[in-house]
């Protein structure tokens, strides 16, 4: 099936390349959700004080930065998109096995280095492999993605909830790694024939031609906007991974399997919203639904903490979480339909790239609020970051889109 004709015979929902991206990816978000779960465990093994926790958060993005880059260049030019994708999930496995049988500080911030590297080794390879095979539904079919994430999302903290009811932090971070190395052994072996056939947009290209390409792209406005904007979105995203486990735990003084419920919850809003947006936005523009989940978000984070009552704040979190989530795959299928498939790769990195360089400042910020101002302070600063996404999605263009019936 070429680039051109893929998605118009059967659903994309049933296709294997996209339900295995959707696992994989699932399975790159289990690694990360499942180690932000460990924080507060590991912050009390070990001692911790939030500032320091914020540094280790910081680490996970300053190391997601620094793979960043190289990763979707190594993509463009090498077009070897399913060998980064496995790459991905064996380091972050890796990583959270490694973090398993850390007794110090230094240790688990090498470990969070690994782990946060494999956020950004998969995503510029599994966002243009899809967008190569998908043109015309690009929204369906990444929202389909981002499916997999929010399950992941939702199920390894679940998972790692009720495992550290009856067993260490430690045993659970090695019993939660096996999930991540199994799945890069069936992408290897299912969709590894796809490196090899060479076709259309999935052929190398030389580095001259590349780097050509990178400076006509990188010379327009709405993609340094789309990507800062992205940016502002993504602080919201990684500062409630990082400190609403702290808030149910130190301010509603909920039990673990109660949080690991919450983070859950927060990624079913997710899974539901995702595919409806995704779908949305192929029929009826991104900017839409882009601003429709900001403002959702933000009213909401802010509306939470007012809510003293564990079970209405829980329930709250799965609304906040629908916002928050569904506009993730639309601003991936807008930064794809703004540039050629040929620099998919690199366009996703510089997406990536601009939300890990605030989200490496996101918990640093994060950390002296709640140190000196309390964990409260940490969630108007986050949905402040959501109201500026907001002005900025006016600066980006859209161009009419033609509904998806009619790709």
């Amino acid at each position: 099936m070429t680039a051109a004709s893929a998605g118009l015979g059967q659903p994309v929902a049933r296709d294997s390349k996209v339900l295995l991206m959707a696992v994989g990816h699932g399975a790159i978000h289990w690694i990360a959700a499942s180690w932000y779960l460990l924080l507060p465990f590991i912050r009390d093994d070990l001692g911790l004080s939030y500032s320091e926790v914020g540094m280790l958060v910081s680490l996970f993005h300053v190391s997601s930065l620094a793979a960043n880059f190289p990763s979707g260049t190594a993509v463009d030019v090498t077009a070897r998109r399913v060998f980064f994708q496995v790459l991905a999930l064996a380091v972050g496995a890796a990583g959270l096995l490694l973090t398993g049988l850390a007794t110090g500080f230094a240790l688990v911030a090498i470990m969070v280095v690994l782990i946060g590297a494999t956020n950004m080794l998969w995503h510029p390879a599994a966002i243009s492999f899809l967008s190569i095979h998908f043109p015309k539904r690009r929204g369906a079919v990444l929202s389909i993605h981002a499916l997999g994430a929010n399950l992941g999302d939702a199920l390894a903290p679940l998972a790692a909830g009720a495992m550290l009811v009856a067993m260490t932090w430690q045993t659970t971070a090695m019993l939660n790694a096996i999930p991540a190395l199994l799945v890069a052994a069936v992408i290897m072996l299912v969709l590894g024939r796809f490196d090899r056939e060479r076709s259309g947009d999935s052929q190398p290209q030389t580095v001259r031609d590349y780097l050509g390409g990178m400076g006509l792209l990188l010379r327009r406005r709405e993609v340094w906007t789309l990507a800062i904007m992205s940016g502002f979105r993504s602080i919201t995203h990684s500062g409630l991974l990082a400190f609403l486990p702290l808030y149910l735990a130190d301010v509603l003084k909920v039990n673990p399997f109660m949080m690991g419920l919450a983070l859950t919850l927060l990624q079913v809003g997710g899974a539901i919203a995702a595919p409806i947006a995704g779908i949305a936005s192929d029929r009826v523009g991104r900017r839409r639904v882009v601003m429709a989940g900001l403002w959702g978000t933000t009213i909401l984070a802010v509306a939470l903490t007012f809510v003293s009552d564990p079970l209405v704040y829980i329930a709250g979190v799965s609304i906040l979480g629908f916002c928050l989530y569904a506009i993730r795959p639309v601003i991936h299928s807008w930064a794809m339909d703004i540039s050629p498939p040929n620099l998919g790769g690199s366009m996703t990195s510089l997406l990536f790239g601009a939300q890990s360089s605030l989200n490496a400042l996101t918990p640093l910020i994060g950390g002296f609020l709640a140190d000196a101002f309390g964990l409260v302070s940490v969630f108007y600063f986050l949905a402040a970051t959501m109201v500026i996404a907001n002005m900025l999605t006016f600066l980006v263009p859209e161009e009419a889109r033609k509904p998806a019936a009619a790709a």
